[in-house]
Formats: structure tokens, C-alpha cells, sequence
């Protein structure tokens, strides 16, 4: 069972699903509804599935690499069958359909949008000077399929899919730092490999502080930066600054920030 958990990532999963149910139930709320209703509950299960297909997916993907690289892993280490491995991603398919289909078919489509992106990156674009691509689409994706799963217009939050692009390769960056030995030894392409380390990582801080500084400023001047966001969008920022000098805290950094920063642009705009 541990072996299983640790398949699907379970740090970027529990950070993104996270995300997804507190901005779900944000706009439940605001829309005049409880933030524990039916839509809520089913677009948390959908965004779990996607994270289980992601996760499994990936792993069975790299698991020749991994032998090289990351040889404790799961599969590599004998702990998880790649057929099993395969076997869960088929769940999680079928556990994101199962729960995005009562929620109509604009919520549905950006699901599988947003996944099909995911398995997109662990099958081939991992690997490329593109790597960057799958991040920027899924985390555009994911506000409105939250948003349509809800019931609410996605002109509440489009200004968020707009501003996700510079944050989404940030984490990206982050992510593959942390790994950057082990893709250097299978002479991985991506983008953090070819920009090098110094400057991947300078740019994954740029790209990280800078999307909350820019928001933190935007919501301030438009005077909507209530203290609740204001005391968020600083727990995002000091997340992302700790991770300075270290790729792995630098990573637990942007997970933090993500979910911190969307709860407080929900409720500075609500």
C-alpha cells in the first residue's frame, strides 16, 4: 500500500487537489451555496483521479530511467508491477470520468484537456526542451474546469488561467530541479537541462515571486487586498524565498505557494 501512495506522488497531488477543493468551495460559496455541496465533492474526486492517472502514468513512463536514476523508486525497486502501475492510472481515469460527468460537459471536456495534457508531458514532452508546454495548459485548465464543475461563469475566473502561465513554469522548473542529477544521467532535454542549473533555478524564483508580488500589487491597488489575502499571499511568498539554495524545499515552496495564492485571489475577488 505505501509503494502504491508513493506511485502517484502523493506531495503535488494532495498540494493540487487541495487547491482545487478550497477554490471550489470558495466559489461555492460565493454563488450562494454551501461549500460542502454534491458539485464540490464530485470536482475534488474528478481533480484526484487526475492526479492518480498523472502520477502512475508518469512513473510507468520513466521506469527505465528510474532504474538508472531513481532506482528506489516503486516500479524499479520491485515494490509495484508496471501492469499495476498501469492498472491505477486506469482507476484514476475512470475515478476523474466517473466524477466529471454529472458535473456537464464543459466540466468534463477541460478534465480531460487537463489530463490528457499530464500524460502528454510523462509519455514523450518530459523529455523535450518543451517540458515546460503540459504545465502551462493543465494549470490554465484547472480554475475553469473548477469553476464550470461549480456552476459558475468562467469570467470569474479566467483574470486566474490568464496569470497561471509565468507560475505554471516556475513549478515546472522547480519540479525538474530537484531531479536534475538523475535527468542529467539519462541525458534528459528538458528545459531545466538545457537552461542549466544556476539558471533554471534563478529563473523558477523570478517567475514564482514575481506572480505574487505582481497579484499582491494588483489586488491592492484595485483595493481589494482584504487581510485574509493579504496574510495568504505572504505565506506563499515567504514559501517560495525558503526555498532559496535548495531545489527539494524550493519545490515544497511553489506547492504552498499555489495553493495559499489561488485561496487568496478566490477570496480578494469574490
Amino acid at each position: 500500500m505505501a509503494a502504491l501512495v508513493r506511485l502517484v506522488h502523493p506531495a503535488p497531488a494532495l498540494a493540487v487537489v487541495s487547491l482545487s477543493a478550497a477554490l471550489a468551495a470558495i466559489l461555492s460559496v460565493e454563488a450562494g451555496a454551501s461549500p460542502f455541496t454534491g458539485r464540490v465533492l464530485l470536482v475534488t474526486l474528478s481533480v484526484l483521479g487526475s492526479q492518480i492517472v498523472t502520477g502512475a502514468t508518469n512513473d510507468w513512463a520513466d521506469r527505465e530511467r528510474d532504474a538508472i536514476a531513481q532506482p528506489s523508486k516503486p516500479i524499479p525497486a520491485g515494490e509495484v508491477a508496471p501492469s499495476t502501475a498501469l492498472g491505477v492510472a486506469g482507476v484514476g481515469l475512470l475515478l476523474q470520468v466517473g466524477a466529471s460527468l454529472p458535473l456537464g460537459t464543459p466540466a468534463f471536456l477541460l478534465g480531460l484537456v487537463a489530463v490528457a495534457s499530464a500524460i502528454a508531458y510523462d509519455l514523450w514532452l518530459s523529455r523535450t526542451p518543451a517540458s515546460f508546454v503540459p504545465y502551462l495548459v493543465s494549470f490554465a485548465a484547472l480554475p475553469l474546469w473548477i469553476a464550470t464543475g461549480v456552476g459558475v461563469p468562467l469570467e470569474r475566473v479566467a483574470p486566474a488561467a490568464a496569470m497561471v502561465g509565468p507560475f505554471a513554469v516556475a513549478a515546472h522548473l522547480a519540479n525538474t530541479l530537484k531531479d536534475f542529477d538523475g535527468d542529467a544521467a539519462v541525458r534528459s532535454r528538458n528545459l531545466a537541462q538545457r537552461l542549466g542549473r544556476t539558471r533554471a533555478s534563478a529563473l523558477a524564483l523570478a517567475l514564482g515571486l514575481g506572480v505574487g508580488i505582481a497579484a499582491g500589487i494588483g489586488l491592492g491597488v484595485s483595493g481589494r487586498l482584504g487581510l485574509p489575502s493579504l496574510l495568504l499571499g505572504a505565506v506563499g511568498l515567504l514559501a517560495v524565498v525558503q526555498g532559496i539554495g535548495s531545489a527539494h524545499r524550493l519545490w515544497a515552496g511553489m506547492l504552498v505557494a499555489a495553493v495559499s495564492w489561488t485561496a487568496a485571489w478566490a477570496l480578494a475577488t469574490g
